[in-house]
């Protein structure tokens, strides 16, 4: 058994054990519902949902997953709470926590996350920040290692934006011994401590060379060229990612068979084509349903 996490903050805070244990909860518990055994382990709790940005898959698997748990799950618009009329952070985290068993949100600032950690006395889940999307890595790594049966001499490539999803992918794969490969443009690049941090402790590469990074690779990934947020960017970025797409030529680069992700929503035509998409829409959406499995786990040990 690994150490207890307190919280998921980032994928980076966790050890191989820690996510591997995650990932083996998950199998068990989707086997599980997959044969109808119901698992009542958070029976009596209650998880607080904040979202400060629109959400389909992290409402409705959080929502669902806490039920099919045997707890509840409380909606929290920020548009609802003080939190959103200008409460510091720091009073919401110790109101909620005496109310609730832990608190999932979804917002812009990674240190908002950080700061309902520090000052409440629950466990707190990064649902997606601007830095960081820690439970869709999960679902991630649940999905390559149900497709390709484990994680050993494997290569992911990352097309697109350096945003929180490479970051995440970057911490996640390099932690389970994956080799990963990011292709993006020089403007746009991840977090350069979690890239120097990658090198030095994995096989990691970023280049804006897609072709060459995707050379040998087993599963392709891309996420959307503008993020909630950066709407008002949507020209500039389709400038600057017009050739940054999963297409034909990119899985022609690719190892044969390569599996293909997307945490979507997907953009066709733009960072993957709708034959790619379409081609390899059983992992795709596997990967989707996998948020429900991974979630669950977490919510299973922070909150069990």
């Amino acid at each position: 058994m690994s150490e207890p996490i307190k919280h998921l903050l980032k994928l980076a805070d966790l050890s191989t054990e820690q996510i591997l244990d995650i990932l083996n909860l998950a199998d068990q518990l989707k086997y599980e519902r997959k044969h109808g055994i119901p698992h009542p382990l958070l029976a009596g709790k209650t998880l607080g949902m904040i979202f400060q940005k629109s959400s389909t898959r992290t409402r409705v698997s959080f929502e669902v997953g806490m039920s099919q748990l045997g707890g509840s799950a409380l909606f929290l618009s920020s548009r609802d709470l003080q939190i959103g009329r200008g409460e510091p952070v720091e009073d919401t985290a110790r109101v909620l926590s005496r109310y609730l068993d832990g608190i999932m949100i979804r917002t812009f600032a990674q240190q908002e996350v950080e700061d309902l950690a520090r000052y409440g006395s629950i466990p707190i889940i990064n649902g997606l920040t601007d830095y960081a999307h820690p439970c869709q890595v999960l679902a991630d790594l649940m999905t390559i290692r149900e497709r390709k049966g484990s994680f050993k001499g494997l290569k992911l490539c990352f097309v697109g934006d350096g945003n929180n999803m490479a970051n995440s992918l970057i911490a996640g794969c390099i932690k389970v011994g994956m080799a990963v490969r990011i292709a993006c443009p020089a403007d746009y690049l991840p977090d350069p401590g979690l890239m120097d941090w990658a090198r030095a402790n994995g096989d990691f590469d970023c280049q804006p060379d897609v072709l060459g990074m995707a050379a040998g690779a087993d599963v392709l990934y891309t996420d959307v060229w503008a993020s909630m947020g950066q709407e008002g960017e949507a020209e500039k970025r389709r400038a600057a990612f017009a050739g940054y797409q999963v297409n034909q030529a990119v899985m022609d680069a690719a190892n044969t068979g390569a599996m293909v992700l997307h945490c979507l929503p997907a953009h066709r035509g733009e960072e993957i084509t709708a034959e790619v998409l379409e081609a390899h829409a059983g992992e795709i959406f596997e990967e989707a349903e996998n948020r429900l499995h991974a979630q669950k786990a977490v919510l299973v040990r922070l909150l069990g």
